[in-house]
């Protein structure tokens, strides 16, 4: 028995919902090179990969005031310089994504799911307009049933709303469902909508260890989700 089944009664669940950034792709390094063109043509100084990586996962406008304000917190940052920044950020980032790439096992678990019937889709709080080319770019077209970016919905994660519009959509309970992330906004929103979730301990979760928000399950790579599990057959 899988790990997976293990979640599910020893069943499989119907629907399997991703995250992207952090969860299926280390995107960290395009992104911080986009933050840091953004920076130097305001003027300012870059801040790099490994600041960065600890400011993702709310949403490319929270990136970008993150980066202005040099601060997880960034209340004080006004609306107009804002929105400046993003317009020169989502230029930056729309170029390739050569720096971006697949982690371990991913391929692995999407093809185990997909030979099994399970629905999959995936849920963002990247700008819509960048999932498809980069599934494209990196390999991972065909997979997914369902894309559903930070613009999409007018909610974003940690709000369910994109969890429940994807179950009401494949036409599946919470559950048999699965949601895969890796920071606090994705636990928080697959609570939120009662669906079993499992972190990925790699990804973005500004700096802090994910096990703290107590998702379903903890795992460092995606083959060990269906992978037998330890002493069970």
């Amino acid at each position: 028995m899988t790990r997976l089944e293990q979640l599910f009664d020893g069943k499989l669940p119907r629907l399997a919902m991703f995250d992207l950034d952090g969860t299926l792709l280390d995107s960290v390094p395009d992104l911080a090179a986009a933050v840091d063109k953004m920076l130097m043509l305001l003027g300012r100084q870059p801040v790099g990969v490994a600041q960065v990586r600890d400011w993702v996962g709310n949403g490319s406008r929270v990136l970008v005031r993150r980066a202005l304000a040099g601060q997880l917190q960034h209340d004080d940052v006004a609306d107009e310089l804002a929105d400046e920044a993003l317009a020169l950020f989502m230029q930056a980032y729309s170029g390739g994504h050569e720096l971006t790439s697949v982690y371990p096992g991913v391929r692995e678990c999407l093809d185990w799911l997909r030979e099994r019937d399970v629905k999959l889709a995936i849920i963002t709080n990247k700008p819509s307009q960048f999932i498809e080319p980069l599934l494209e770019e990196k390999g991972l077209t065909g997979y997914f049933q369902w894309l559903v970016g930070g613009d999409t919905l007018p909610q974003q994660k940690p709000d369910p709303a994109a969890l429940l519009w994807v179950m009401d959509q494949a036409g599946v309970e919470p559950g048999a469902s699965l949601f895969v992330g890796d920071s606090r906004n994705d636990v928080r929103a697959a609570k939120a909508a009662a669906v079993a979730c499992v972190a990925l301990s790699y990804g973005y979760n500004h700096g802090e260890p994910i096990a703290n928000e107590e998702p379903s399950l903890v795992l460092d790579d995606l083959r060990e989700l269906v992978a037998s599990a330890p002493g069970l057959r």
